[in-house]
């Protein structure tokens, strides 16, 4: 045993990596950038080549002794791997080197638990906390598990303090599991709500640390936390977004993705990555400036595989062109559809165009028209104005004289069931087959 002082943050690093692997650099920099965004001080970093994992260290054995070495000259508070490790990997890590050890998850758990602001996001965190410290819970108790085959003096309370342990960290797990349920249930509700505004759903992804929560500022006179680093918000924020040509659309934005997410944060985190699963289109946000963009799209579309959300139509925001040195710019694929927008989110620039580019994508044909309600129509008039389709009105005996103005696709819902005014919006919208069937 030794002890676990909480008092520093002071941290020798681990950077495993194997012969083929083309992206060490490029992983050590972002596990720097995650130790930082920690709160963390870097002392020192140890670069291990992994060919076969140890199963006692994870690491080589010599190299677990150059490590302890570091540790005890610098002082050092802590050990942070880049890698997963197994409970007994890490148990055995501590032994060899005197100090506390922290993997991947570990450490960015404890980056969502500095950072996650709303209740919602809290539980979440504490729930995939719970489940990664569930293997983990030996790890506390080793000074109460010598029994030696029932010798008078050495039975030991350690079985007995860690049945408990687990029996109360499983009712944890199962009370912050309900209440998930809870504040999820009334999110589904809430986009169901939209859904049945034909509101565009619009969600914000992208490789943490792009710039989506500035952008998501800038479109939306938003106030949410933006900074530069690693994970700088995790909670989902809503708001509604104007000035397109389309009409309004609500705009999300999401936690940042990164590679090998553990998957227990992926699973606690169903409340944010749903408003990417239910988007109508997601504007993917990547670093221009960055060179292994084309890599980081790599990553993003396997999480959004994971999450489900591989399907969803996606506009490209090339963010930072501040820094790349590119123009704002539109680019369109062999129809003419917007593919790519270049902007600066934090100088604004291509800001119209990205605005125009998201008016095209999500309205696509626009439909002005007249159209006459008579007055038993009143739910349909009403679901015209929640959806924004009236553009001027006027109302008299014989009804509502109506001036419509949307988006084709904002329409089209509405167009669904049997009536005389249902059958007067299939004809202003006229004969096509993406028209949905009366039930």
């Amino acid at each position: 045993m030794f002890d676990r002082q909480k008092k520093g943050e002071r941290a020798v690093l681990v950077l495993p990596h194997s012969r083929g692997g083309s992206d060490a650099a490029e992983r050590a920099e972002e596990f720097v950038e995650l130790v930082k965004s920690a709160g963390a001080q870097v002392l020192a970093t140890i670069s291990a080549r992994v060919e076969a994992p140890n199963p006692r260290y994870y690491i080589g054995t010599g190299k677990a002794e150059e490590v302890a070495e570091a540790v005890r000259a610098l002082e050092a508070d802590l050990v942070l791997v880049d890698h997963l490790l197994t409970p007994v990997q890490e148990r055995n890590l501590e032994k060899i080197l005197s100090t506390r050890v922290v993997d991947r998850a570990g450490l960015i758990l404890d980056i969502f638990a500095q950072r996650a602001r709303s209740h919602e996001g809290k539980m979440e965190v504490e729930l995939a906390q719970l489940k990664h410290l569930a293997t983990r819970l030996v790890r506390g108790w080793t000074h109460l598990d010598a029994q030696r085959g029932g010798a008078i003096g050495n039975r030991g309370p350690g079985e007995t303090q860690l049945e408990t342990d687990r029996r109360l960290l499983a009712e944890r797990v199962k009370m912050l599991s309900k209440r998930l349920e809870k504040v999820q249930t009334q999110r589904s509700q809430q986009r169901r709500a939209r859904l049945r505004n034909t509101v565009p759903r619009v969600a914000l992804v992208g490789y943490t640390n792009a710039g989506k929560s500035t952008l998501f500022n800038t479109l939306t006179q938003g106030e949410v936390y933006a900074a530069d680093q690693l994970f700088a918000t995790l909670d989902p924020t809503v708001r509604k977004l104007d000035d397109l040509s389309c009409g309004p659309a609500v705009l999300a934005d999401t936690v940042g993705f990164i590679r090998e997410l553990p998957h227990d944060l992926v699973a606690a985190f169903r409340g944010t990555l749903a408003e990417a699963r239910d988007a109508d289109l997601l504007l993917h946000v990547s670093d221009a400036a960055d060179e292994e963009r084309e890599r980081l799209h790599q990553v993003v579309d396997g999480v959004l595989e994971e999450i489900g959300a591989g399907d969803v139509p996606q506009l490209h925001v090339m963010n930072k062109i501040d820094l790349a040195g590119g123009e704002p710019r539109i680019v369109r694929d062999a129809q003419g559809l917007p593919q790519q927008v270049w902007i600066s989110a934090a100088t604004g620039q291509g800001l119209d165009l990205l605005r125009q580019a998201l008016g095209e994508v999500l309205g696509g044909e626009r439909v002005q028209s007249e159209l006459h309600l008579p007055l038993s129509a009143g739910r349909l008039h009403a679901r015209l104005r929640a959806a924004g389709a009236i553009a001027q009105e006027a109302v008299d005996e014989a009804g509502w004289r109506l001036h419509i103005d949307a988006p084709r696709s904002v329409l089209v819902p509405l167009a669904s069931g049997h009536g005389a005014d249902i059958e007067l919006l299939r004809g202003l919208l006229g004969s096509s087959d993406t028209l949905p069937d009366a039930p």
